[in-house]
């Protein structure tokens, strides 16, 4: 598997946007205004309403100089983010101690901020501005200022109550830090396993392609060689008289035709691959698989059979990586072999690959194919730095799945020890695309640039 250590799976496209931030405050501060407003001229209720237009008016100053300073889709990085959302939460404190503090109903705003640099950030910060936020509801429920209520009548909510609201705050800051950051976590994975699969595969295809450009090459190269043919004959012709001259051209129509022969042989790649290399059999599929991994010192064994005639498939980067990864993870916890068993019907045709290790504990055995599951403490210890994370698993059984084939994970029947795979294709799947492509021909040439 190629090392993805020092690869962007686009970590940076999932920062905070200075866009989203702004319209969200954008958000808040016109839900503040309405409530502060709606509260003071609607239900004349009295509350310090200059402190609470100044706490919105700094907010919205901060929005306008974010706008100014910084383009729509630039992507903050996680520490400016984490200032700019415990700003949110100071600006949210202030308006709530003005308010009632903790008996405002609007204290249930402090989970937004919380929530979002869960999803966002890493751990650490929004374990920080969970920090933040239980301090500024503590502060809030010991000291603020009264709530907003009727002139003749002063509404005081007991210790009691206001310590139960605290209690469910802070329980409600907790379960869903704790349940975003589970959630954009597996999100996260997913997305980096997802994307250094389609890596994998376009490095393995890369190849594959490498015989149409050379046919295309040599097309293009064609018509040019042709003319200086052409032109080397002329001119051999009208300096017969000149014997230096002449063996220079010589040799250049031996360079010509050297050329020729090589543009040929580029030409014919196409053909070849597809009648030779493009399609293959289902044993020569599982000997080029296995060939590379006959020098670790475990014996492999390969066993077919099958009723009617041998599947036959295109040649697939996916499938050849795939099961290329599943016989190395065998390998590496083998004690002396692994088995590779090849069957076929008319209507399915079946790899089964058994070593002869410890085999998968049952705690991971459910999970086997999920990204960053590690197999490596309940097999065997590997050392190698990054290894035994499941990435390159879950890009086998993806690529794997991709071909239409379904995979499953078990450990082999007693009294046989280790781990079994079994991958299952579908006949009509795996043959499908058979078919041999039309050649690609090189222009032929007139035979007057032939001449040299």
């Amino acid at each position: 598997m190629p090392d993805l250590s020092d690869i962007d799976l686009g970590r940076r496209a999932r920062r905070l946007r200075v866009d989203t931030l702004v319209r969200l405050r954008w958000l808040a501060i016109a839900g503040q205004l309405a409530a502060v407003l709606g509260t003071y001229f609607g239900l004349r209720f009295n509350l310090p309403i200059g402190p609470c237009l100044l706490g919105i008016g700094v907010s919205a100053a901060l929005n306008v100089a974010l706008r100014l300073r910084l383009p729509r889709t630039h992507r903050l990085a996680d520490r400016p983010a984490a200032a700019l959302l415990a700003f949110d939460i100071l600006q949210l404190s202030a308006l709530l101690y003005l308010t009632g503090g903790i008996e405002n109903p609007f204290v249930m705003l402090f989970l937004a901020p919380v929530m979002i640099s869960a999803v966002s950030l890493p751990k650490r910060l929004t374990l920080a501005l969970g920090v933040l936020t239980i301090a500024c509801a503590t502060g809030l429920t010991v000291e603020h200022m009264p709530l907003p209520w009727y002139d003749s009548l002063q509404l005081a909510l007991p210790l009691l109550y206001r310590v139960s609201i605290w209690v469910a705050l802070v329980l409600g800051v907790a379960f869903i830090g704790i349940y975003a950051v589970r959630v954009a976590e597996e999100a996260r994975r997913l997305g980096d396993a997802l994307t250094a699969t389609e890596l994998v595969l376009a490095r393995e295809q890369h190849l594959t392609q490498l015989d149409g450009l050379a046919a295309a090459a040599a097309h293009e190269l064609g018509t040019p060689l042709a003319t200086i043919a052409l032109v080397a004959a002329e001119l051999r012709k009208q300096l017969a008289h000149d014997a230096a001259v002449k063996d220079d051209l010589g040799l250049l129509s031996q360079e010509i035709a050297r050329c020729r022969t090589i543009l040929g042989k580029l030409t014919s790649l196409s053909e070849e691959l597809d009648g030779v290399f493009d399609r293959m059999k289902l044993s020569q599929l599982i000997e080029e698989v296995v060939e590379p991994q006959r020098h670790f010192g475990v014996e492999v064994k390969v066993r077919q059979e099958g009723d009617g005639p041998e599947p036959v498939c295109l040649r697939n980067p996916g499938i050849m990586y795939g099961l290329g990864n599943l016989v190395e993870n065998a390998i590496d916890f083998a004690r002396s072999e692994v088995r590779l068993v090849a069957k076929w019907s008319a209507q399915s045709v079946t790899v089964t690959i058994e070593d002869d290790g410890p085999g998968f504990s049952p705690d991971v055995l459910g999970h086997l194919g999920e990204p960053y599951v590690s197999t490596r403490f309940d097999r065997r210890a590997k050392s190698e730095e990054g290894s035994g994370l499941g990435l390159g698993l879950f890009i086998a059984k993806t690529l794997l799945e991709r071909s239409g084939a379904a995979v499953n994970t078990t450990n082999s029947e007693p009294p046989s020890t280790g781990a079994c795979i079994v991958i299952r294709w579908p006949r009509e799947i795996f043959e499908r695309g058979r078919a041999a492509a039309a050649p690609l021909t090189l222009k032929r040439e007139e035979e007057t640039g032939q001449a040299a």
